[in-house]
Parts: C-alpha cells; structure tokens; sequence
C-alpha cells in the first residue's frame, strides 16, 4: 500500500512569506540561495567556455554569424560611421540597435571586442537570472520554487549558449522580464508611475517583436476584474491617465527607431524582416509552427514545457480574486509564437531563427510558469512516499525529475555549443583570413554572410542575403549581380544552384568544406571569381595586419 503524510512544515511552506517570516528573515535565508545561483551560472559559462577554447585550440569565437554583423556595426559606430554596415552607407539592418550601441563602447575598451561581448553576455545572462526569481516571487511562487526556477532557467542550454554568443539575447531577457515584473506592480497599484513602458520601449530597441509584449501588457490592463457577492466577475474599467502616459512614453522612446528605419529603407521594420520573411501570410498560425516552437522548449525544458499550461490556467483561476497577477506572462507566451505563426513562409516553418533562437527570451516565461503549474497542481501532493517498508522523499524525487533531463541537455549542449562557434570558425572566419592579404582592399565582394568576412577584412561588401542590400529580393540574384558587378562571390554553393549553368561565368577559387556543420547555410563555403574581377589574388600572404593582428 502507499500513503502519503504531509508535515507540519509542510503546512508551513504553503503559507505565504509574510505569514510565516519577516522580511528581514526572508532576505536573510535567501542570501546563501543568490550565492548558489550565482555560482551555478558562473559555472555552466565556464564549462561552456572552456569547451569553445578546446575545440578552437586557444581562440574565440561566435556560434553565429550574426553576432560578427552586430560587431561590425558596432565598430563602424564607434568610429563615427553611424548604423551602417559598409562605413558611410547607413542601413537599418540591425535588429538590436541598443545592444549595436552598447557593444560599440567595447572598442574604446583595451583587449578584444569579442572577450568584451562574451563577459558583457555573461552578467546579462546572470542578472537575467534573478530577474527570473523576481517574476516567480511577483506570480505567487513560494520561496523555494522561485529559486529552483531560477536555477532551471540558469542551467537551460539554449540560455548559456546565448550568454557567450555576443547576441542581444541576454540583455533582451533582462529587460523583457523585469518589464513584466514592473508592470505587475503598476497593475495592482495604478497609482504608481508607469515605469514598465519605459522599459518596455527598451526592449522595442533590443528586438522588434517587443511589440508583442507591448501590445500584450496593454491587452492585460484591460482584462481587469473584481469578484461581487456571488462569486461572479464584474469588469472594471483601467485607469485612463497612467495607461495613457505609459503610451505615450514608449512611443517616444521607439519613435526615433522607427523613423530611422522608415527614413532609409521605406519600411518602419529593419531590413531584416523583409529578407526573412514577405509580411503577412496567413490569419492563423500552421499547426506545424506551433509544434516546432514547442519543441524548441521541450528540448531545454520538458517538464516546463509541459507544465506551462497548467501555470497559465493558475493565472486564469486567479484573476479576480486574491491571487490575480494578471495575464501577461501567459500573453506573451502564447502570443509571441501566434505571431510568427502568421508571417513564417508557407510550408517551412523556419521562421524561428538558428535553432530557435527567436524563442530563447521566452524560456524564463516559460520555467516560472511551469513551476506555478506544479505548485497548483501537485502543491497538496504529501512529503513522503510510503511503499512498504521503503520511504521515499516526493520533494527530492520530484527535484531529480525536474532537474535531470534539464542537466542532461545541458551537458549536451556544451559540445553543441562548441561545434557551432568551430562551423563559423571553419567558414566565415577562414574564408576571411584566407583573403587578407591576398586580396586588394579595392575588390568588392557579394558575401551570403556578411558578418565575419566585413569584420575581418576592409573591402566593401554587398549582400546577397538582403539584410545590407534589401534591393535584392526585388531585382533577384542574377540582376543584382549584374548591377553590382563584384569581384568575388563568397557563398554555399547549394544556395545558388541557378547561377551555375552551361555557360558558368563564375570559376572557383577555393572551397572550404566545413566538417559536422550544423550551424551554417552548407557544408562547403566557395570563393568564386566573376566576369567582372579587376583584382587577381595575390599569390603569397603577407603577415597579417588589420584587425587580426589586434586580436
């Protein structure tokens, strides 16, 4: 037979904080907690570090191109060249203009803006963290669980990978999470001054689907209730004037953004929507994307993930009442996906970013409100499992269910991590160091990936993927060649088959085959010369100078 008996202590965890401690008592016990978060971060960075500088033999590197392009557009901003990628031809193409600006400051730094970015990632990713605890706390998690979530949240793999990957999505995280925190306060207590638009207006500078949450946050001012006599809701209007300053002051702070975008390009979006996707392509998201956003959470975070729903529906059951937190955190959960469900390509479902990294900032969201599912849901379960003359303790077999799979993951995501920064290593980087030297400074070239090569050498660069040069997906590959007529062609050859015919124009210089690659656009990343080449290669390399020599 099996019982369960619960403990007085228990009882006495279920109560709240404030009927069971002082607030002294509680900053107190929660003390030796932040020290292990701490710690915990700090050490699966390391481990992830470590494992990038084996495989890199002593180097450093990005899991991404696209952590070269905001480098480039960060250096050419400290130099005074503005958001351009080529100096002197401002482009909207960074999706992340704060983080372009904040990573510009780290050349004036002495040492390699790449080391700079990685321990700038590092403390984002760590503040992140007890950003999460705040939110746990803010949503009615009981002590413990908030700091077993941030722990979950701190060990996910996808979250360390984006801690070193010198992308925005640490510092998104931050921001995204504490607005929600803010926002919680300012809807339980409107009086207080809107200080969640501010920082949700941030977070529209770090990511543009920010406006998501922006939309989001107001839909849950509205969804406002009180519980009469009988037990039934009655809806109560939100206070107009803070809701009306809030909006006001985020669009005062994203105004300037957009009229920077729509002044380049014609559109208010950074050119990068327009290369990866054509607008609007359907009123309802496929069930396919659905599934694929899921399962970028399942993997990192199954139980979570599961859980999820049941923390939703603990937020639904609250509003109202005593425990009403609002609905944000579930409506940026949900709506973030139904989103980009409605503008990912017919059929392809891959509007998620390199694997999924549009949906990384979510994961916090997700932990917390797996945790309040659990807490609901399995919150009466007993402390002890009697089977026989075995006892079993539910608390530390439910914390090794929760917490294995996710150890799991992240011990394989270490080596995964490792590979990606090699692939980009193995290609991009290659390829860029390769050419210094041998090639003139004068040659132009048309680059699939536009990050590392700009970084490393000083030609000018044209776009073939469309985030520089957005004329492209207008005028096709064949036009836009022929009108900007470069020297060189550095692409994946499985991409542009349609060049290659009969009557080739373009020879190969030198293929580089990219070994296990799972991060780039194909295993071989090609130098072609074109019909238009006014500067031969060079046949011997000089020592290296420029930017390589720095690092």
């Amino acid at each position: 037979m099996y019982s369960y008996r619960v403990s007085d202590v228990e009882h006495e965890s279920r109560m709240s904080p404030g009927e069971t401690t002082t607030p002294q008592v509680q900053e107190e016990s929660t003390r030796p907690s932040r020290r292990a978060l701490l710690a915990l971060g700090i050490a699966v960075c390391a481990l992830y570090f470590a494992v990038e500088v084996y495989l890199l033999s002593g180097e450093i590197g990005f899991p991404l191109d696209d952590s070269w392009i905001h480098l480039q557009f960060a250096r050419n901003l400290a130099t005074g060249h503005g958001l351009s990628f080529n100096p002197g031809q401002l482009v909207p193409g960074s999706t992340a203009p704060l983080w372009t600006a904040l990573l510009s400051m780290l050349f004036f730094l002495p040492g390699s803006p790449v080391l700079w970015a990685k321990l700038a990632g590092v403390v984002l990713f760590l503040a992140g963290g007890f950003a999460t605890h705040r939110l746990g706390l803010a949503l009615g998690l009981e002590t413990r669980l908030a700091t077993l979530a941030t722990a979950l949240t701190l060990a996910t793999s996808w979250l360390v990978w984006s801690a070193l990957s010198g992308l925005e999505i640490p510092l998104f995280i931050l921001v995204s999470v504490w607005g929600i925190v803010l926002h919680l306060r300012e809807r339980r207590d409107p009086a207080r001054f809107p200080l969640s638009p501010v920082v949700l207006a941030l977070a529209f500078l770090l990511r543009p689907e920010a406006v998501v949450l922006v939309l989001a946050a107001v839909v849950d001012r509205f969804l406002v209730f009180s519980r009469d006599s009988e037990g039934d809701l009655r809806w109560r209007p939100p206070s107009w004037r803070p809701l009306l300053l809030g909006l006001a002051i985020f669009v005062i702070v994203a105004a300037p953004l957009v009229l920077f975008n729509h002044w380049i390009s014609g559109s208010m979006l950074p050119t990068t929507f327009g290369a990866k996707s054509g607008g609007l392509q359907r009123w309802v998201p496929e069930m396919g994307y659905l599934y694929t956003v899921f399962g970028i959470f399942f993997q990192a975070q199954p139980w979570m993930a599961l859980f999820a729903g049941a923390g939703i529906l603990a937020l639904l059951g609250g509003v109202g009442g005593r425990e009403d937190h609002g609905l944000l955190p579930a409506l940026w959960l949900v709506g973030l996906p139904f989103a980009y469900g409605l503008i990912d390509p017919p059929g392809q479902f891959n509007l998620v970013g390199n694997f999924g990294r549009y949906f990384f900032p979510l994961f916090p969201v997700v932990v917390v409100l797996g945790m309040l599912g659990i807490q609901k849901s399995l919150g009466g379960l007993g402390t002890w499992l009697q089977a026989g003359s075995l006892r079993i303790s539910l608390r530390v077999l439910g914390l090794l269910i929760l917490v294995l799979p996710t150890l799991f993951e992240l011990v394989q995501g270490a080596g995964r991590y490792g590979q990606s920064v090699l692939n980009v290593q193995e290609s991009d980087v290659r390829v860029a160091r390769w050419l210094e030297g041998r090639l003139s400074p004068e040659a132009l070239l048309a680059v699939a990936d536009i990050g590392a090569i700009k970084f490393f050498l000083p030609n000018r660069v044209v776009d073939l993927a469309g985030i520089g040069n957005p004329e492209i997906k207008s005028l096709g590959a064949e036009g836009f060649l022929a009108q900007h007529q470069p020297d060189y062609l550095v692409i994946f050859p499985n991409w542009y088959a349609r060049l290659f015919d009969a009557d080739d124009p373009f020879e190969i210089v030198r293929e580089f085959p990219i070994e296990d690659n799972i991060t780039m656009g194909g295993d071989i990343l090609a130098v072609y010369s074109t019909p238009w080449t006014r500067y031969p290669l060079a046949d011997v390399l000089p020592p290296p100078v420029g930017d390589r020599a720095r690092e």
